[in-house]
């Protein structure tokens, strides 16, 4: 079992940044892959950004160039900065970890850009 706590979200205009931050309650980082998700209203869940245990990471097409994901196995954190922002990245973003056959997920954060 792990709990997943995202926080960071808020409101931003276009083109700003936000960090969010994924503490887990153990150590996981390092150790099994991790990403980050997101949903808009009424859209399904969309992978954002996947970080793998040695480092490497993929992104959306859409939010490539803009978003960055780094982990921190001392903090047992995850982070996605977020640059550049648009009105089309609002949305709940949810942090998200891969154990075995099991999938966990955070609460979610609301990032919401003014356009």
């Amino acid at each position: 079992q792990v709990q997943l706590v995202e926080s960071g979200g808020g409101l931003v205009q276009a083109g700003g940044s936000l960090r969010l931050s994924c503490v887990a309650s153990r150590s996981i980082v390092s150790t099994y892959p991790m990403a980050w998700y997101r949903q808009a209203p009424e859209k399904q869940r969309e992978l954002v950004a996947t970080i793998t245990t040695w480092g490497r990471t993929n992104y959306a097409d859409s939010v490539k160039g803009r978003f960055t994901i780094s982990g921190d196995n001392a903090k047992n954190t995850v982070y996605l900065q977020m640059n550049s922002l648009k009105s089309e990245d609002t949305a709940v973003y949810y942090c998200h970890a891969k154990i075995g056959l099991s999938d966990y997920w955070g609460q979610g954060t609301q990032v919401t850009v003014s356009s």
